[in-house]
Parts: C-alpha cells; sequence; structure tokens
C-alpha cells in the first residue's frame, strides 16, 4: 500500500456527492502533503485513482468542472488528453499509452465511498 493513500475504512465522502456516470476530486491532507484523489461513479460503484497523469504527474483536473469523460467509457488528461479506461485506469491513448492510473480501491457502505482493502 502506498503510504500517501489512506487506510481501509477511511470515508472519502457520500456517494450521493458524485454524480452517477460523473466524477468528483476529493482532497485530503496526508504527512507528505495534500492527496488528490478522483472518484467515478457508475450507478452503486466507484472507482478512484490519484488524480495524477503517469506522464508528466499532473493532475487529470484541477477542479470538477474540468473533468473530461465520456460516462463510465474513459476520463482524459486535461494537459496531453491521454485518455484512461473508466474502470481500471489503463492509458489507452496518449503520451503514456500502455501505462495506468494509481488505483485506490474503494467500496460504498451505507451511501458512504469509503477507501476498501488493498489487494
Amino acid at each position: 500500500m502506498n503510504s500517501t493513500v489512506p487506510a481501509s475504512g477511511f470515508k472519502v465522502g457520500a456517494l450521493e456527492e458524485i454524480p452517477d456516470g460523473g466524477g468528483r476530486i476529493f482532497q485530503f491532507p496526508t504527512a507528505q502533503g495534500e492527496l488528490c484523489l478522483l472518484v467515478l461513479r457508475s450507478d452503486d460503484c466507484c472507482y478512484g485513482y490519484i488524480n495524477r497523469c503517469p506522464h508528466f504527474g499532473v493532475p487529470l483536473a484541477t477542479c470538477d468542472s474540468q473533468l473530461l469523460y465520456e460516462s463510465n467509457h474513459w476520463i482524459k488528461c486535461n494537459v496531453h488528453y491521454a485518455r484512461f479506461r473508466w474502470m481500471d485506469g489503463f492509458c489507452e491513448a496518449g503520451e503514456c499509452a500502455g501505462e495506468s492510473l494509481q488505483r485506490v480501491p474503494l467500496e460504498v457502505r451505507n451511501g458512504k465511498v469509503l477507501v476498501a482493502e488493498y489487494p
């Protein structure tokens, strides 16, 4: 597990805060600075990624309104437009093709989005 990522059970937010078929950026303080977590929602399932493109390490977007995506299919980096698959963060087009976003496993319990156990 990456030490900059919250431990399993950490509450990210409420499911209702994330639009179905959309995404939201959450920010949390950590011992190493601020963690910026991108959460994508499909029905009652959420996919979490560190909000950092593997190409240059820049955020995919700096706020929710800048997120570029096709609902339930892909999300793009605002800087180089690398395209990542929604459900696993794999880059299928762009400067970092073949790389992946850093995944943060999430689970939904009682309407809350929580960090899940790491595999």
